[in-house]
């Protein structure tokens, strides 16, 4: 099994990312797929999943604004749909499923 978080980049506050969580060797639809994201000088953090019958949760600070889901056409990629970025979203954005991490990939908010 491997994973591949992609989709990061640069943006101003205000502006919006979808990351992408693509599995190889197993689909995504069984189980509860999480997202962590790590600031510098931070611990990882779970900022939510979403489980095997599609519903979600989320840390207090992303509530609103972040939206993880399942590609319908795909069962092996899930999404996390940022909105209303701000430079506290700054981070390197991780997805999990069932032990499994892959690398990151860099969110960049500017002010």
């Amino acid at each position: 099994v491997q994973l591949q978080a992609s989709g990061g980049g640069s943006v101003q506050a205000g502006g919006s990312l979808r990351l992408t969580c693509a599995a190889s060797g197993t689909t995504l639809d069984f189980n509860a797929v999480a997202w962590y994201r790590q600031a510098p000088g931070n611990e990882r953090e779970l900022i939510g999943m979403i489980v095997g019958d599609g519903g979600t949760n989320y840390i207090d600070s992303v509530k609103g604004r972040f939206s993880i889901s399942r590609d319908n056409a795909n069962n092996s990629v899930v999404y996390l749909q940022m909105n209303s970025l701000q430079p506290e979203d700054t981070a390197v954005y991780y997805c999990h499923f069932l032990g499994y991490w892959g690398p990151g990939t860099l969110v960049t908010v500017s002010s």
